[in-house]
């Protein structure tokens, strides 16, 4: 490499690329208070950053002095290169965006069954809106098996709940899932609401299996609830079937029951606050190697959750004034 090279690789390195942006603004307006001004910042500190960009140069950029503010023929020389930087430096939004649009290849998901979310729904339609190349690989698996896929790093996103969080897994709060015993309308207690759990100690329940989290067998252990088993079901879709039947009463999220509750088929026996809740979150394995589309998917849902919040403490702050 030529000495020659090797001083504009220096220069290169050790240059603020902020003070090309400081000169072009000051080129524009026409001087250092005026682009001061436009910039919100204090005089001596635009002077400073055109003395350190001079410096960097070696050469003179403008005159200033009682006939005013006149750039030098080095100066506008150099404005004529900011400006062009200017325009290409605005036009890296839509480059990005055609880059987004060319992301392609698979995202494997792995999730509990009958995941009901808004949330997760908007993300995965404004994640596909934006890459609609990418392949959406969906399985549905207990939470267990969730997990274990992530530390086998077979998945690149796994939808599940967790108690205690793996510190050598990444967790995003997802949202948080109310689970209530429901009966269907040929049981005994279908139109009551039950105080307290203790109640369903003696009824007969129809249980989940591996599919029920952590949270759900405390709360039934807790009570008592669950000593006699009128059917068992490792899917979520034909404990609720069992359900609706009379077979028993059985725990399912509240979110998955709604649509049968509406329609008169299942009956919730306690109400939210008495019930047990569980956070769901969207995992990630660190170690597995992450691909530009998995990238994009997990900033997706940042920005989903971040404007989720923002529009519920809004909606918090309406009621509040109500």
């Amino acid at each position: 490499m030529s000495s020659k090279n090797i001083r504009h690789d220096d220069f290169f390195r050790n240059l603020d690329w902020n003070l090309f942006k400081v000169f072009c603004i000051i080129a524009e307006t026409g001087g250092v208070t005026a682009a001061a001004e436009l910039l919100r910042r204090k005089q001596p500190s635009i002077s400073l950053a055109l003395q350190r960009l001079e410096g960097h140069l070696n050469v003179r950029l403008c005159e200033r002095g009682p006939s005013g503010f006149e750039l030098t023929d080095e100066g506008r020389a150099l404005a004529d290169t900011c400006m062009k930087l200017k325009a290409l430096v605005r036009g890296i939004p839509d480059a990005m965006a055609d880059t987004v649009n060319m992301v392609s290849g698979p995202v494997r998901i792995k999730m509990i069954s009958n995941v009901v979310s808004d949330v997760l729904d908007d993300v995965i339609m404004s994640f596909h809106r934006k890459c609609p190349n990418v392949e959406l690989i969906v399985d549905v698996a207990s939470w267990s098996d969730v997990i274990n896929a992530l530390l086998r790093k077979e998945i690149d996103i796994g939808v599940a709940p967790s108690r205690s969080k793996r510190a050598d897994l990444i967790y995003h709060l997802l949202f948080r899932e109310i689970h209530r015993p429901y009966c269907g309308r040929s049981h005994p207690l279908y139109g009551h609401k039950l105080l307290d759990p203790k109640a369903l100690a003696q009824e007969s329940f129809i249980l989940t299996g591996a599919d029920e989290p952590d949270q759900l067998s405390d709360f039934r252990l807790k009570y008592g609830i669950g000593q006699k088993v009128s059917g068992i079901s490792q899917h979520l879709e034909e404990a609720r079937r069992l359900a609706i039947l009379g077979v028993g009463v059985c725990f399912l999220p509240d979110g998955y029951a709604a649509p049968d509750v509406s329609s008169g088929r299942l009956w919730p026996l306690l109400g939210k606050r008495n019930a047990p809740a569980m956070e769901i979150f969207i995992i990630s394995n660190p170690d597995r190697p992450w691909h530009m589309a998995h990238i994009l998917f997990i900033e997706e849902l940042k920005m989903v959750v971040c404007e989720a919040k923002r529009v519920r403490s809004l909606v918090g702050a309406d009621e509040a004034t109500d």
